[in-house]
Order: C-alpha cells, then structure tokens, then sequence
C-alpha cells in the first residue's frame, strides 16, 4: 500500500519558494564571507582556543607582535625607586626635616623626617638619565630602557602587592601573567615548558607559587619551578631505572590511549596525557639545558657566576644564564626572581630598618648577573625577539620611618622598566612628587603595565579572556590602557 507523504509545515512552505530560496542563499554566502574576514583579522571569540592534547601548541596572537618571548626580573621585597631610578634632589635639599602636611604613620608606624638618597646619582649614557650608583652595570644599559616611573598598586602589603602584580588581583586563585601569555600563545618548543618561574637563590617570594600560578585556568598553564642548582621536582623516579620507567610509561600511554578511544570528549584525561609525555620529554631536555659546564669562561665572567666571594651572586648569575638558555631554546616566558620572602630585609629588598646596608648586599647580588643577561641576549640577537621586564611590588617612602634607617612602604607612586622587543630606548615616562611620595602625572596602575606586556606580545588584554563561574576573566580585570609612550 503507498503510503502518502508527509505534507510540509506552513512554517517550511517557504523554503519551496524561488525568491526566498536565492535570500537566504544570499544570506548565508554573506555569513560565510564575514566570518572568513573576522577570522583572517582575528576577530572571532574562540582565536585562543587550545587543544587540551597539545596545550602548548603555538598560537597565533591578535595582531602582529614585536616580542616572541618574555623574561621577568621579579624584585621581591619592594625595592625602593628612591635609591635607585627615580633621582629625588630636592631629598637631599630637605634631608632630615619632617614632611610638612604628610602622615604621621604609615604601613609600619610613625614616621620619621625626609632622607636624601642613600646613594649617589649620576647622569648615564647618551639620554643623561640619573641612575644610582649602587647599581653601575644595570645603570650603563640605561640607553636602552623605558622607565615607567608613576605605577601604582592598589596593596601595601607584600603578599596582596605580588598577588596584583603577577596577577592583577589582590586575592590568591587568579591566573599569573605566565599563564596567560601561556594560554594565549603556547610555546615555540614542546619539549621544555612553555613557562619556567626561577625562584632566587635565598627561597621563594612572600606569595610563593601564586606568583607563577594557573588559578584558574587549566593545570596545564601554571610556571614550572627549577633552578641552575635545583633540578624539576619529582622528572624522575626515585629507584627506577631507565629501562623500568620506560616500560611504566608505555603501558600507562597504551591504557590511557585506550580510554581515550572510548572517552573521546574528556578534555582532562587528553591534559593529563600530555603532561606526561611533556614529562617524558623533559627527562631528556631539561638535563642538557640545566648544564651550564658547557659555558665558556666569558659569559660566566659577564654574569659574575665566576665570583667566588660572593656565593649568592655566582648563585643568581647562574640562574640569569639558565634563563638566558631557556630564551634561546624558544621558553616562552620566564620568571626570575630577585629575593625570597620577608625576613626584616635580609633575604629581600624589603628596607625597613638597615635599607642602606643591606641594599649593598642585595645589589651585588643583583647587578652584575641581571645586566650580563640583558647583554648577552643583546649579543646573540635575542633582545630583537625578546621583551625583558623589571619590576617589583610597590616603591618605598621619602621619609625614615621613626627610630630606624629605613623606608617604609609606598604603593603610590614607583618605577619598574621595560627593555628589548618593541620598545623605545632611553624613555622616562611617568612623574612622581618632588620627594618621590606619589605619582602626579601620566599616572598608570600595574594594570596599565601589564597591558602593554600583553600589546608587546600581540595580544589584545581586552580579548584575552577565559570563563570562570559565568564570568569572562582577564588578567586587568575591567581596567588597563596600554602605555604606548613606551613602545618603539
């Protein structure tokens, strides 16, 4: 028996129709056409998506970038601009005389009178910039710098400070830079990781590893932790050898393929399995890159990792060569610290009470290696391709805090710089106060900082975004304007 068929809806009658047919057929080729434009021109939503089996394949940015790869000296303790890049004459004009309409306590307690810069500033290079001489070899390179001298950050406390810094919140959970420079561009070798924090000789930072941490986004996209001296934590099993690692992983490869198979969807298990393979690979790599006996006497001497007075420089020289190695094997984005955790100064730069005395020992430490990196990226062609960055949490004040020989802490107006890749040599932008207290003009908060990090990597801070609880998240929040004074 023939079976009649189904008449159409009144709602598809219209598809019949020649007229409506060749709209809507000219409608759609303009749809295709348009997303062919947005995508040509990286305009769609989804240009920072990644495969969560190959988290740290290359990725195109948004628009043409000057830096391929980035290195952060992380100064921690907050260092203060007033001994440093940020020349004050008139703290000499008013040293020892209290500050006419300022606080009578600050972060610490009360405040003591107005000190001149404890130590001396001279002109440097071609632009004539007053640098300070307890840094003489950072201070030769400053033709080559922009000075950002009017941050702001929103904390005056370490924790909160390197919390915005690294991640432009003040509370813990929020992704570090790193991680968004990871997650938006993935790395140029699969097989070291795409982000490598170093911490300094003397331990971790007050924040420790929330500095280099994922937060949020995937696992996959947290820094990776090692030193010259201290290897990856966990590359290798302990009492396993090659051959019964090897068989190990390959039936571990074998059964997690296998549910992969079945599994096709499960975007952790495809992470999981590339962190091991990635794992596997670094077994090999991060040995060789980790071995610096290969270095020649010459570079060891630029970075001072030859000073056999002072261990702790040699120390931090060879975490600066490390780094440099690291560049060179196409690391996407490293993080150098300067400075472990609060310790009254001792162990970082924060100068409360002996600033003068122990900013001379963490200087030496500093200085030499930090500009012997940037030289030697500059030599083998590297800064071309390379954004070096120098920052620390927030400045310190003009005045003494009372009874010690020392700043306390200022949030209001400070300086950390940029080098390298897209950027123009020999500027000073930004103003604080005569005496250094607070930014008074081209004020820009470490949101602005950040923003042009990202700009100088290609990436627009406004698109790079993830969702976390409904919310579409960024590293400057709602905020940020990139500092095109700044850029070459």
């Amino acid at each position: 028996m023939a079976i009649d068929p189904i008449p159409a809806s009144l709602a598809r009658l219209h598809l019949l129709d020649r007229r409506s047919f060749l709209t809507n057929m000219a409608t759609a080729l303009g749809s295709v056409a348009l997303t062919s434009l947005l995508s040509a021109d990286r305009l769609l939503a989804d240009q920072t998506a990644f495969d969560p089996a190959r988290p740290f394949a290359g990725r195109e940015s948004h628009f043409p970038a000057r830096a391929k790869n980035v290195v952060v000296i992380f100064c921690a303790g907050a260092v203060s601009q007033l001994e440093t890049w940020d020349y004050k004459p008139e703290l000499i004009k008013f040293d020892g005389k209290p500050l006419e309409g300022g606080p009578a306590v600050t972060f610490q307690g009360p405040t003591g009178e107005l000190a001149r810069p404890q130590y001396t500033f001279r002109p440097r290079g071609q632009t004539g910039k007053m640098v300070s001489d307890m840094i003489p070899h950072l201070a030769e390179l400053t033709d080559d710098i922009a000075f950002v001298h009017s941050l702001t950050s929103k904390s005056n406390t370490h924790g909160p400070a390197e919390n915005f810094l690294s991640t432009g919140f003040v509370l813990d959970g929020f992704p570090s830079l790193g991680s968004w420079v990871t997650y938006g561009l993935g790395s140029e070798n699969q097989n070291l990781p795409a982000y490598v924090a170093i911490p300094d000789p003397r331990g971790v930072p007050q924040n420790g590893s929330n500095n280099w941490g994922p937060g949020f986004l995937p696992a996959a996209f947290q820094g990776t932790p090692f030193t010259a001296k201290e290897p990856i934590r966990h590359l290798s099993p302990v009492g396993v050898g090659p051959e019964a690692d090897d068989a190990a992983r390959y039936l571990l490869q074998r059964m997690n393929r296998r549910h992969m198979e079945q599994h096709p969807g499960d975007g952790k298990l495809a992470a999981r399995i590339a962190s091991y393979e990635l794992a596997a690979r670094m077994q090999l790599s991060v040995p060789e890159i980790s071995d610096l006996s290969t270095e020649p006497a010459h570079i060891l001497k630029l970075y001072g990792a030859d000073d056999t007075a002072n261990p702790l420089k040699a120390s931090f020289a060879r975490n600066c060569i490390l780094a440099r190695r690291l560049i060179e094997k196409g690391v996407r984005f490293v993080q150098l610290f300067n400075g472990a955790y609060a310790s009254g100064g001792e162990l970082n730069w924060d100068g409360h009470n002996k600033l003068k005395e122990q900013y001379d020992k963490h200087a030496a430490i500093l200085d030499q290696p930090a500009a012997g990196l940037i030289l030697d990226l500059k030599q083998r062609g590297l800064l071309s391709d390379t954004l070096v960055v120098w920052c620390t949490e927030f400045g310190r004040m003009p005045m003494f805090q009372k009874g010690a020989q020392g700043r306390d802490h200022n949030p209001d107006g400070f300086t950390c710089w940029l080098t390298g890749a897209g950027v123009k040599p020999g500027v000073s932008h930004g103003v604080t106060d005569e005496l250094g207290r607070k930014a008074v003009h081209d004020i820009h908060p470490l949101y602005d900082f950040n923003a042009t990090i990202l700009h100088l990597l290609g990436l627009d801070h406004e698109r790079l975004t993830y969702e976390h609880n409904g919310v579409q998240r960024r590293l400057t929040n709602v905020e940020g304007q990139v500092i095109r004074e700044v850029l070459a």
